[in-house]
């Protein structure tokens, strides 16, 4: 099948292309929003770039959406209806932003286009209205057994704490670094220096600061240096979930996780920790610390249930199933039968 989908999510589009299609990745000249293309990813020659003007409705089978003005652009472009013309999923990666659970989804009003949530908690939060509903989780390449814990520190990784401090539980990473040393990884993370309290930041007596920032590293690196890290932790208020927690836990790392969202179907209690109490995650953090075997235990657990759950097969098994009914049948035959939110 000749997939149309715009470069939007880096990590899910990952998973997303090593199926067994071809993906049409629109580039323009700038390298803008709307023209990424594969954005120099390592990813199949099945992925591949496309300049938008040249396509025609011909060259695609089914467009995957994961912005509504999509579908204006393509309407403009190819001169189509998503839906209509051409078979079309929209990929909702998000929680919604303010009046949950009352907010209603922009596609809620339609049929023609099946929403397809990344988490059964986004699908529940959201008022899909009269659009058809399907919930695929997320899939991870795995990165592999890396963990080694071998330093006695967590490791935080998100972008842009400092902007997005309370959806991301920056304030939280400063809470628990004062009593366990934490190392930030991710875009923005630098500016963690000028924000947070100064002592955090600052060389302690060791040579060490509590919370130091490493900035943005590529993936291929970023993975082995979060795996030094005694444990992994994820303190996230609000937002869909995190694929650097299923990361960390595909690396074989022990978790401590702020039990909200979709946290709480994603993590097992064998894997670490889930709480809404900030004391207790330090506690955790100092319990694992203190014993490099319990940290091991946990970190084998978090991979054994990733692995299981969150796995690429999987992923992209449903994936499949979902992609030819809705091109051979339409949304209404491919999801007949489906309870809301499944």
């Amino acid at each position: 099948m000749r997939i149309l989908l715009w470069h939007v999510h880096g990590s899910w589009t990952d998973a997303f292309v090593h199926g067994n299609h071809e993906y049409l990745l629109p580039t323009d000249p700038d390298r803008s929003a709307w023209g990424l293309g594969r954005g120099g990813r390592d990813w199949p020659e099945s992925a591949r770039e496309v300049a938008i003007d040249s396509l025609t409705l011909a060259d695609v089978d089914l467009i995957v959406l994961q912005r509504t003005e999509e579908i204006d652009e393509v309407n403009n472009r190819l001169g189509v209806q998503p839906g209509v013309d051409v078979p079309a999923i929209f990929v909702e990666h998000n929680t919604p932003r303010a009046h949950v659970p009352d907010t209603v989804h922009p596609l809620a009003g339609q049929t023609d286009i099946p929403i397809a949530h990344v988490t059964h908690f986004n699908a529940q939060m959201w008022d899909n209205g009269s659009a058809p509903v399907a919930v695929i989780e997320h899939g991870i390449r795995d990165p592999g057994h890396l963990y080694t814990g071998e330093f006695e520190r967590l490791a935080f990784v998100a972008n842009e704490p400092v902007r997005r401090r309370r959806v991301l539980g920056t304030d939280l990473v400063e809470t628990i670094a004062e009593s366990v040393p934490v190392d930030a990884f991710g875009i923005g993370t630098e500016k963690l220096t000028g924000s947070a309290p100064a002592h955090l930041t600052q060389p302690g007596p060791d040579g060490q600061a509590r919370l130091v920032p490493h900035g943005d590293i590529p993936l291929q690196r970023l993975h082995p240096l979060v795996a030094e890290r005694r444990a992994y932790v994820h303190p996230v208020r609000w937002t869909s979930l995190g694929l650097s927690l299923l990361e960390a836990m595909h690396l074989g790392m022990p978790v401590i996780v702020l039990a909200a969202t979709e946290a709480i179907r994603a993590v097992p209690p064998t894997a670490g920790l889930l709480t809404t109490d900030p004391r207790e995650m330090v506690e955790m953090a100092r319990r694992l610390i203190a014993d490099e075997a319990l940290a091991q235990d946990m970190g084998s657990a978090a991979r054994a249930h990733a692995l299981d759950r969150y796995g690429l097969g999987r992923f992209l098994g449903e994936w499949d199933e979902l992609l030819t009914s809705v091109a051979d049948h339409g949304p209404a035959h491919a999801l007949s039968g489906a309870a809301p939110g499944s």
